[in-house]
């Protein structure tokens, strides 16, 4: 990202956000830009698979919701990682990217961490992370235009 991204825009980025440098885009298409987390999970302050942080200006939308997902450890991956890989893509062709992510795709986020608190097993964060690399591997053809619950 440039200097000042958060003064120059949403808190969120969608596809083509000039905000974004060319290295930035590379990095991000390739997920390389979250190695650097691997640090946090080597401190302690993250695991690899748990839920993923998200901005505290939205996390206070949906507070009583983010008060359970706040007691564990944010995770680098998640199934909402994989769920929403492109999720750039999808907040690009909305016509306002920042009314859809706090209407449409954060609630959708808050109920996949919930339910992953319910069921998290060793088995199935290995699974995760299986799922996470393959997708970062072989990403699909073309992003979906929008997210739809199926």
């Amino acid at each position: 990202m440039v200097v000042d991204a958060e003064q120059n825009g949403l808190r969120i980025t969608s596809g083509g956000d000039r905000r974004v440098t060319r290295i930035g885009r590379m990095l991000r298409k390739l997920k390389i830009d979250e190695l650097p987390q691997l640090l946090n999970v080597l401190k302690g302050d993250m695991s690899l698979v748990g839920p993923r942080p998200e901005v505290e200006e939205y996390v206070k939308l949906y507070e009583e919701d983010y008060k359970e997902i706040l007691k564990r450890r944010p995770g680098i991956t998640d199934v909402s990682s994989i769920i929403f890989r492109e999720e750039e893509a999808v907040l690009k062709n909305q016509a306002d990217p920042e009314g859809y992510y706090k209407k449409v795709l954060l609630p959708e986020k808050i109920r996949l961490s919930k339910e992953y608190i319910q069921c998290s097993t060793f088995l199935f964060d290995l699974k995760l992370v299986f799922s996470t690399l393959y997708k970062i591997v072989f990403p699909p053809a073309s992003p979906p235009d929008a997210f739809t619950r199926k």
